[in-house]
């Protein structure tokens, strides 16, 4: 089953991935990857000749509303109702470690 990826694949793949594998994760997933090579050979065997592309086996289609413009929200009702505002805006907590 191994013999379609070998250890070495699995490590190089590890290394591009930057993950640092054991000897013994190293070889469950050789076997691992190896199944799902099987898998996709089997699946690759398959006729499928006349069988129509789908990409749902059922017929979708999209219910949606006329975009019809209405009025909006005054902006300084807005930001007086908002917890903290600051030059006509949300002021918001800094993220990623940014400074205030």
């Amino acid at each position: 089953m191994a013999d379609r990826i070998t250890p070495a694949d699995v490590a190089h793949v590890a290394r591009l991935a930057r993950l640092a594998l054991s000897d013994d994760e190293l070889d469950r997933f050789t076997g691992q990857l190896a199944a799902v090579l099987d898998h996709a050979r089997d699946v690759e065997a398959l006729d499928v000749a006349g069988v129509e592309p789908t990409a749902h086996p059922y017929p979708l289609r999209n219910v949606l509303r006329d975009d019809v413009a209405t009025a909006t929200l005054d902006r300084d009702e807005v930001l007086i109702a908002a917890p903290a505002a600051e030059d006509s805006r949300f002021k918001v907590p800094p993220i990623l470690g940014e400074a205030p």
